[in-house]
């Protein structure tokens, strides 16, 4: 089985493709250890730093984070022309351009307003639940919780130092650890981690229908469009024309490669009938390029894995971790999943059937072609 890894820094599925390859590899061994400090033939008192060196070096200091924290929201609370990013105790304004230390800098520090931690709040939950759909719908087909508690731990890894050191973080890591250890054994009996098991309370939550709701694609296409205006005005102001023409010598690309796969959706859906054609059509092209790259990734994946059903997998993974928006906007129907689906179970039954005659999967995968 291939595990679908997620990424923290957006909730687009292609993020979530983007880590297949890493997983994949990873599965079966530790991360590598930092690299050693090359030598030099300089003179004795020249210093070579190694990259881990380097790289602790440019990691900021809790008290910019802070201070990065309140500038980005300050900007989005303006653009978004509010005064709280929360409405009716929900979360009303986009924080995903947050990394996850300025999240937690803002839900931690008490600088912040009880909405502004509120809201920083909201938001951790919906990527912690955002990343566990894709894992979560494939464990429920597949009946195999590996994966999911995997991508759990990749997830909880992925954040800042200062997170780590909660009590939160440190029990909520142990229980993931705990549930792995038990999936050993049977990696089809849910693990019994304790209270403090993240994603056995997200399962509960799902079960309950209490799960996080993504933003409402009315409020995204208003924000869609306050972005693309300001990217217009800012060209203008530059003495460019705006265009969406990638080849221009003379005026500014308007790039939507960098809009995440929910506010293009928002866009190439035209919703509110706030876009023009053209905004539509490159929205469209911007959709098709993620929808291409995230199964390129997960056929890529597959090809390196020794599980013949793991393209299916994949494409399990990436359809559940989008919203119904993304599908529509990229094309994936539901007759695209239920392909998927029955090409896993008709591959996963005639493993076993040629386990049973007396083959082995490796038997199997050359009888395949692989």
């Amino acid at each position: 089985m291939v595990a679908v890894g997620t990424a923290y820094s957006n909730t687009s599925y292609l993020s979530l493709a983007s880590t297949l390859a890493a997983n994949n590899a990873a599965s079966g061994t530790a991360n590598a250890s930092a690299s050693q400090p090359t030598s030099t033939e300089q003179a004795a008192t020249s210093v070579t730093l190694s990259s881990a060196a380097m790289a602790a070096l440019a990691v900021k200091d809790f008290a910019t984070v802070i201070a990065d924290a309140k500038a980005k929201l300050t900007a989005l609370l303006k653009d978004a022309d509010r005064t709280s990013p929360l409405e009716g105790g929900k979360l009303a304004l986009d924080l995903s351009s947050l990394d996850p230390r300025e999240l937690y800098a803002m839900a931690s520090d008490k600088s912040f307003t009880e909405d502004e931690r509120a809201a920083a709040g909201l938001e951790m939950q919906r990527r912690f639940e955002a990343a566990m759909a894709g894992p979560a719908a494939l464990a429920k087909v597949t009946g195999n919780y590996t994966g999911l508690y995997k991508a759990a731990a990749e997830y909880l890894d992925s954040l800042g130092a200062e997170e780590k050191a909660d009590a939160d973080w440190i029990n909520g890591r142990a229980a993931v650890t705990e549930g792995l250890k038990q999936l050993q054994t049977d990696p089809k009996k849910l693990p019994d981690a304790g209270d403090d098991d993240p994603v056995a309370l997200y399962l509960a939550l799902v079960k309950a229908g209490e799960e996080s709701k993504p933003q409402n694609i009315g409020d995204v296409a208003t924000s869609a469009r306050k972005a693309l205006d300001k990217l217009y005005a800012d060209a203008i102001k530059n003495g460019k024309a705006p265009t969406f023409n990638k080849q221009t010598t003379v005026g500014t690309f308007i790039d939507m490669s960098s809009f995440d796969s929910r506010t293009l959706s928002s866009i190439a859906l035209n919703t509110g009938n706030k876009f023009s054609a053209e905004e539509v059509r490159a929205a469209e092209g911007a959709m098709r390029s993620k929808s291409g790259a995230a199964l390129l990734a997960g056929f890529q994946s597959a090809a390196k894995s020794s599980d013949p059903t793991a393209f299916s997998q994949n494409i399990i993974s990436l359809y559940s971790s989008m919203s119904a928006e993304e599908r529509q906007a990229a094309g994936w129907s539901t007759e695209f999943y239920q392909t998927a689906l029955a090409s896993y179970q008709t591959t996963s039954k005639l493993t076993q059937m040629f386990a049973e005659a007396g083959g082995s999967n490796t038997g199997f995968l050359s009888w395949m072609g692989k």
